[in-house]
């Protein structure tokens, strides 16, 4: 596969088809507390979506369908992220910035525009997870499913 099939994203997009906020969460468990976000920034993890389930001609699940297309689309289009981590001064209101009390919690869904945040994967270079740091002010919302936007 291209580089954007990595064998940890096709992992957590398995993964996703249970529980895709436990899939990320658990991809990125050993590398979260040694990551350290300063500022306003916001740690998030790409939303992978899960794979189709092929069936085959009984009507039986064969296995998984994967694309490089759409893997890659997520990567570099995908709109949806979950929050790993903020940092101190997230969503606190200062003479530019005011958030009307909204606050950020771990695990929370948001959806952002991929090219108002830096990405960059979390772990090594072949097995990390595509997440992105976003400055708070351009989160645009809360979402309670990742599927619901594209």
């Amino acid at each position: 596969g291209t580089d954007c099939m990595r064998p940890k994203l096709r992992e957590v997009a398995e993964a996703s088809m249970f529980d895709p906020k436990k899939a990320l969460l658990d991809a990125t468990a050993a590398f979260v507390p040694g990551f350290h976000v300063f500022h306003n920034q916001v740690l998030v993890a790409t939303y992978i979506t899960p794979p189709r389930v092929m069936t085959g001609p009984n009507g039986e699940d064969v296995g998984f369908h994967h694309t490089d297309k759409k893997h890659a689309e997520d990567r570099f289009q995908g709109k949806a992220y979950l929050v790993l981590k903020c940092g101190p001064l997230a969503f606190k209101d200062d003479n530019v910035a005011k958030f009307g009390g909204v606050k950020l919690d771990v695990g929370d869904w948001i959806m952002g525009r991929p090219s108002d945040a830096m990405e960059f994967f979390l772990g090594d270079v072949k097995e990390g997870i595509s997440c992105r740091l976003f400055e708070d002010v351009h989160i645009k919302a809360r979402i309670d499913d990742p599927a619901m936007i594209y």
